[in-house]
């Protein structure tokens, strides 16, 4: 809603340069209440989505499939450098393009920001992996770096995390380009002939620092602020709360791209119960991932600095033999010695001769990639370097999920080439495609949920059932199933009592058919759960209004008004129902015949209103206003305003209509009360203004 619906920067009457200053929400990225989301490139495409179609959803999906199957499409190219031409280039593929993690991203339209990161990522990847092939032989090559460099950018203004390619860059130079291991890189240093990949490392390293020092300038120099059910851990005052589960967080999202058996449209709150103590089971986990990953890495990265045999010849710090392809590993290349060109065939797809002319890194040289592409993407949503506003987001996950497809498909490679029986390598085979299937089939399943609001709801109910249940009320609410929608509300609040916003949407339930003293005591709950909540006094206010206890409804009415929009999540919400206050405290004055007062209050609201505040009754009423003090000139400019703004606003008509035959423009009165009947010819307010015009 609030990406989408209600945000201004959608409409063409905003300019568009207000993308550039807005966060993603439509709220101006230095407001304190800012989530510090900035992704201008994302709004545009909504923005271009909103101009041709409207708010027709359609079309919003048609543009997310289209850039995921752009994103399946150049991620299948960019695994044809590491597995070649032939069934695990396939395989990488179908693994990323099945996998259910990504069905929120694509399914969802806001996750538009993760498949739009992701593109310009792999096309900045795409684009750094061509200056390291033309390197020192073609003057394109700048080209190629600097197109790496715009495109980094590019993915950065699609979403935070996109920066990140700057590092697997990176990797991808030192290890899968140069080979080099971890103990030669300190060599490498002191040799002239690796000058230019250290000049290539120091323009990523250098254009990474400036994006970053950018970014962090142009969000005000200040982190964003979550409430404690966004990310409790961070919330936590135990340093071993916090510290136990930020660690255990990246484990339960390995399990997620291993095993996506439950997946939730939202895993905020106690969806992820907080671990707070050192005898808790879950630290196992914690302790067999970072362990599995170590190993993995220390593997990958260690190596021999001995010479070894590749192919019968002799070659020195993986440097191409003789027959113009790389050395690579015992394990995965022993097969190329026999007569036939069967082992290569089963390897990568390809023949004994085709493999000559590709330079296919080794099996370690793509673990270390992968695990930098599962690993570093997200970093950012770690805890480790800010808090975040979340717990667990299954969108974050688009991007470090090529890492994990890759390491599947080497893993798998690797079992398929150590299998010396054609039994074991089929099963390996069977096993790949019968994975491919079931994450095929579980996206379609995941699809199912987010077919609409209720069954998605419905879907996250045994993973997060207190913002579940409390979603749930609204969709039944708007279906007019008001006993359910009330269920729905109360379940929500027996798993968390505290939850302001499922409070007041009770009490506006409970408001809404009559049951006011309810509604009222549920007000007061909210209000006492988040202070800041101008709506709950809102409506308070109005009640107590109704109920003719016209100072309390004063006092409420003000203490709304004073309300700052600092650290509010949606300072626009907030401004209108401020605003929405200060009209009902002026309608207060009014009727008490203290026009003045009146007046001063509806000048007051004209001033807080914000943009997409619908203004025609505070107008309407500021002219009323004017018309009982006898001020008919600026009765009739209000009047104007009124129909300005809204031109079927009946009220207006029926007011400027009695201000025109008062000052003897009697053809021109009867006018607006005839097109007030016209708007709303079963309101009998209409006819009686109409009779009364008549009668004098």
């Amino acid at each position: 809603s609030r990406a989408i619906k209600t945000n201004q920067d959608l409409l063409p009457e905003t300019p568009w340069i207000h993308i550039f200053y807005n966060d993603f929400w439509g709220t101006l990225l230095t407001h304190s209440g800012s989530h510090k989301s900035y992704r201008p490139l994302c709004t545009l495409s909504f923005r271009i989505n909103h101009a041709v179609g409207g708010m027709d959803p359609w079309g919003y999906h048609l543009v997310n499939v289209l850039l995921h199957a752009a994103v399946t499409g150049l991620f299948t190219n960019f695994s044809r450098i590491l597995f070649g031409d032939g069934y695990w280039t396939l395989i990488a593929g179908l693994l990323f393009a099945s996998h259910p993690i990504h069905t929120e991203a694509v399914a969802g339209i806001v996750g538009r920001a993760d498949i739009g990161a992701c593109l310009f990522f792999l096309l900045s990847l795409m684009c750094y992996v061509k200056h390291c092939s033309t390197r020192g032989s073609s003057p394109s090559t700048w080209g190629w770096i600097l197109g790496a460099g715009l495109c980094a950018g590019c993915s950065m203004l699609w979403k935070e995390q996109g920066v990140t390619v700057l590092a697997i860059s990176a990797v991808y130079d030192v290890f899968v380009f140069h080979r080099l291991k971890m103990h030669q890189i300190i060599s490498a240093l002191y040799k002239r002939t690796n000058l230019t990949l250290f000049f290539s490392i120091g323009l990523l390293t250098s254009w990474g620092t400036a994006l970053l020092g950018v970014r962090l300038y142009w969000m005000g120099n200040k982190p964003p602020s979550f409430s404690n059910s966004d990310n409790p851990a961070a919330d936590s005052d135990s340093f071993l709360t916090r510290t136990l589960t930020f660690f255990y967080l990246p484990t339960k999202n390995l399990w997620l791209l291993l095993c996506p058996d439950t997946l939730s449209f939202d895993w905020s709150m106690d969806a992820v119960p907080l671990l707070k103590a050192v005898s808790d089971w879950r630290n196992l986990h914690t302790v067999a991932f970072y362990a599995g990953l170590l190993l993995l890495a220390y593997f990958s990265l260690k190596g021999s600095s001995n010479e070894r045999e590749c192919n019968g010849r002799t070659v020195m710090n993986g440097k191409q033999n003789a027959n113009g392809h790389s050395c690579h590993s015992e394990m995965e290349y022993k097969t190329l010695e026999v007569k036939s060109s069967f082992a290569s065939k089963e390897e990568n797809g390809i023949k004994k001769h085709e493999i000559k002319k590709l330079q296919l890194p080794s099996t370690e040289n793509i673990v270390i990639l992968s695990l930098s592409l599962l690993i570093v993407p997200f970093v950012p949503a770690t805890n480790l370097f800010f808090y975040v506003g979340f717990v667990i987001a299954e969108r974050v996950l688009y991007v470090p999920s090529m890492g994990f497809c890759l390491l599947v498909t080497v893993g798998v490679r690797a079992l398929y080439v150590k299998a010396q029986k054609r039994f074991l390598k089929n099963l390996v085979f069977c096993s790949t495609a019968a994975l491919i299937i079931f994450y095929g089939l579980k996206t379609v399943v995941r699809n199912g949920d987010w077919q609409n609001e209720e069954m998605l709801y419905r879907s996250g109910i045994k993973v997060n059932p207190a913002k579940a249940w409390g979603n749930l009320g609204n969709v039944l609410k708007s279906q007019s199933k008001i006993s359910e929608a009330e269920s729905a509300y109360r379940n929500a609040l027996y798993y968390r009592s505290n939850m302001a916003d499922m409070l007041y949407n009770l009490g506006l339930l409970l408001q809404e058919n009559s049951r006011f003293s309810e509604a009222l005591h549920y007000y007061k709950l909210a209000i006492g759960s988040r202070p800041t909540l101008a709506s709950a006094y809102l409506n308070t206010g109005i009640i107590l209004m109704n109920q003719g206890k016209t100072e309390e409804a004063r006092r409420t009415f003000v203490k709304c008004s004073e309300i700052p929009d600092e650290n509010l999540k949606d300072p626009h919400a907030h401004k209108s129902s401020v605003t929405s206050c200060l009209y009902n405290l002026g309608k207060l004055f009014h009727e008490q015949g203290q026009y003045e007062d009146a007046l001063m209050v509806y000048k007051e609201a004209i001033q807080k209103m914000p943009r997409q505040f619908a203004p025609q009754s505070l107008y309407n009423m500021m002219g009323e206003a004017y018309m009982r003090m006898s001020r008919l000139p600026e009765a009739e400019h209000w009047y104007v305003e009124s129909l300005r703004s809204k031109s079927d606003h009946i009220p207006a008509h029926l007011t400027y209509g009695k201000l025109l035959a008062l000052t003897g423009r009697k053809s021109e009165a009867e006018k607006y009360f005839m097109k007030a009947i016209q708007l709303d010819p079963t309101k009998g307010n209409c006819y009686m203004h109409y009779g009364m015009f008549h009668l004098d």
